[in-house]
């Protein structure tokens, strides 16, 4: 997009995001229309709005489907700025074949995601949230030897599923804060898991699992990865082993995790995403012992601005003529 047109764009954000995002477009004197709904859009509220104009970019984030249909609609837009790492939400291929950009915003939400990663681990190993209930219930009476046994950390080991950025920082996290042992799986081997933190890789989930005292996920959302953690694999799994989802909800089979969680057959688990958002699998909120959170771990302001900068250059970027840095489409 030159100079000498610039003013002539639009732009469509569907979701209000921190303002420094916002700014970013309007001071590049954008045209900059932001969803005045006070939550998600549904698909057809969604569909009506970017059709509304004819905009020559969409701001989107991982709750609005973006496919074919989508496409069709708002044809001047050739680029969609996911607002978020994971873009399992936007057809991407489809994108490739129309010849229209597909962006994220890797690396800003790293530590965030990280450390709320950590700190599920720790709230389902040390039982916090269980006992926080019970005393808020007033069922406290006194200390009691055998109350709330929970699971130290020191020199146990935790098994990564995908050693990316965030997988790579949990890691990093336990290993020199608590003292862990840091175990791997993914598709290929990380250098940097075996270099800095003496990580072993294994070949297969299954063999990571089986002896792992805490397993923590960090793999997109793949045709390859949905269920990737299912009832079998859950029953290879510690009878005194925990789990951690912050990844993608649909990783896990919520349904075999709300029944391997009431059976005993693992300690706990801890959830930030779900398969269904915003609906739970059936009893997975009656559990005492698992911890969750609605998709909160990269609530943090210096995180959701980092994704707000992102996106915003990413269409500044795309609408200069340049190459955005996150482009995730060929």
């Amino acid at each position: 997009m030159t100079e000498n047109n610039k003013f002539d764009v639009r732009v469509y954000i569907t979701q209000r995001i921190p303002e420094i995002g916002i700014k970013m477009l309007k001071d590049k004197g954008y045209e900059v229309d932001v969803s005045q709904k006070d939550g998600i859009l549904s698909k057809d509220e969604f569909l009506t709005a970017v059709k509304a104009k004819p905009y020559d970019a969409v701001l989107c984030l991982l709750t609005n489907q973006i496919n074919s249909e989508v496409y069709d609609v708002v044809p001047t837009s050739k680029i969609f700025a996911n607002y978020a790492v994971g873009y399992n939400n936007i057809d991407v291929a489809e994108a490739t074949k129309r010849g229209i950009t597909v962006t994220n915003t890797p690396g800003a939400l790293t530590d965030s995601v990280a450390e709320h990663t950590v700190a599920l681990i720790v709230s389902t190993a040390l039982r916090i949230v269980e006992a926080d209930k019970y005393l808020r219930a007033g069922n406290y009476k006194g200390w009691e030897p055998l109350g709330f046994l929970g699971l130290d950390l020191k020199g146990k080991t935790v098994g990564v599923l995908g050693a990316g950025r965030i997988g790579y920082r949990v890691g990093q996290i336990l290993k020199k804060g608590f003292e862990m042992n840091v175990i791997y799986y993914d598709v290929k081997k990380n250098d940097m898991f075996e270099k800095d933190l003496g990580a072993k890789f294994y070949e297969s989930p299954e063999e990571l699992m089986k002896v792992s005292d805490v397993v923590t996920v960090h793999v997109p959302l793949l045709d390859s990865t949905k269920h990737l953690i299912n009832e079998v694999r859950l029953k290879m799994m510690k009878p005194t082993a925990f789990l951690v989802n912050t990844s993608r909800g649909p990783v896990v089979d919520e349904v075999a995790l709300v029944s391997t969680l009431r059976n005993r057959v693992i300690a706990g688990a801890g959830l930030d995403v779900f398969e269904n958002e915003p609906a739970l699998a059936p009893g997975l909120a009656d559990l005492p012992n698992i911890v969750i959170t609605p998709h909160i771990a990269s609530a943090t302001k210096p995180a959701r601005d980092g994704m707000a900068v992102l996106a915003a250059q990413n269409i500044i970027d795309f609408l200069e003529g340049k190459t955005p840095a996150n482009k995730v489409t060929g």
